[in-house]
């Protein structure tokens, strides 16, 4: 059977109800964007009806409203074959939608929107492999499109379908069409090059060679100084507050208590909390906190940049002063773009909080003098940077 044509579709229309044939012909411009309508998705006509039928599509011939335009399409769909989706065009759920937002406002419609897109199943949850952007490059739209196309055959054909491990699958499997390459290193090697292409030419030269060299997960490696403190106050019960008063201890204590969640305040002591058994009984999940801690979202995205520059520049285990890491950091992230201008004293709380945390951890040495990674914390370093580098990208509140 032969694809459908639009534009016979529209001729076929015109004939036999040629009062619905402009707006049929309006909306399936909008939804198909100049693409074969047999490419058509369910989730693009329902993301069309509920969300840019609403929101973008501009104001109609006299008379007409958006319910009406709805039931044009589904007529051209209907003669087209596509009864599925011209069903979806007529339902109740996209009259009560598209009365939402005219009757209640934008945000009452996308609420309502979000809530019947997720009920149709075919839309892509987030996985332990890839958390979705909120926008997408092409990659990952791609990847995106693919896997909804997949949960649609399967409801469909009467599956019972889970759609985490469905998702997954589509997500990591070899793909004959990508050339045996799987849709989810598409979309960490789209993620990493908008990374690396960040702010600023300092910022891209020192960026530069680890596009490669984040591409592949980092092996974990052990956590001894968290471990240890840990494992005594699961032991024990509970440690005294003042145990072990060194600089190093103190910030071990505050990290694990403060910024983990690993241990509480019991009175006069500290006790291990669930999660932080949960953290002692799996090294992984250790390792994954860990370093995602160092460059854990603080009160500015500043902060998390200097942070980032910092761990570029140790990640090699090089030998640098405090003061050269600090310049060197000024340098890289002054290059950016902030406003005003970045200055040493700027940079120097974030990037000495920085080597404060990974000294407490055994994962670098610092001084006075020198500061230098150890071995396990250049892979941690590697690892808090691809954890940054892979993120999924967010709208930014102008707030």
């Amino acid at each position: 059977m032969s694809a459908p044509d639009v534009t016979a579709l529209l001729a076929e229309l015109e004939r036999s109800q040629p009062d619905l044939a402009e707006e049929a012909r309006t909306a399936v411009e909008w939804l198909t964007g100049g693409e074969p309508l047999e490419t058509v998705t369910q989730l693009d006509v329902c993301e069309f009806l509920w969300y840019t039928l609403p929101i973008k599509v501009g104001p109609l011939r006299p008379g007409g409203d958006h319910e009406r335009l709805s039931r044009s399409l589904g007529r051209l769909l209907q003669l087209g074959g596509m009864e599925r989706y011209a069903a979806l065009c007529v339902s109740p759920t996209t009259v009560q939608i598209l009365r939402t937002y005219a009757q209640e406002g934008e945000d009452a419609g996308a609420s309502a929107y979000q809530k019947a897109l997720e009920a149709t199943g075919v839309l892509p949850p987030d996985v332990p492999e890839l958390q979705w952007s909120m926008i997408m490059g092409p990659e990952e739209l791609g990847a995106h499109v693919a896997c909804s196309a997949a949960l649609e055959l399967a409801i469909v054909a009467g599956e019972d379908v889970d759609r985490t491990a469905l998702t997954r699958r589509w997500l990591t499997e070899p793909r004959a069409e990508l050339g045996g390459d799987s849709w989810l290193n598409r979309v960490h090697g789209e993620r990493l090059n908008r990374w690396v292409l960040g702010r600023g030419p300092a910022r891209r030269e020192l960026a530069q060679p680890f596009e490669v060299r984040l591409h592949a997960p980092v092996t974990p490696q052990p956590l001894p100084a968290l471990r240890k403190l840990l494992s005594l106050a699961a032991s024990e019960g509970s440690l005294p507050l003042r145990l072990a008063p060194s600089p190093e201890a103190l910030r071990l204590r505050e990290l694990a208590e403060r910024e983990l969640g690993a241990i509480s305040r019991d009175g006069a002591r500290l006790a291990i909390t669930d999660y932080g058994k949960h953290l002692l009984n799996s090294p992984p999940a250790m390792w994954e906190a860990i370093t995602r801690l160092l460059l854990a979202r603080g009160e500015h995205e500043f902060e998390v940049s200097a942070r980032e520059a910092a761990l570029m520049l140790l990640a090699d285990g090089v030998l640098m002063s405090p003061a050269e890491l600090r310049e060197r950091v000024a340098e890289v992230v002054g290059g950016e773009g902030w406003h005003p201008a970045t200055s040493l004293d700027d940079v120097a709380a974030p990037v000495a909080d920085l080597v404060a945390q990974l000294t407490a951890l055994d994962l670098a040495f610092s001084d006075d003098l020198a500061v230098r990674m150890a071995r396990p914390g250049q892979y941690a370093a590697l690892a808090a940077l691809r954890t940054h580098a892979l993120r999924p990208r967010k709208y930014v509140s102008s707030g």
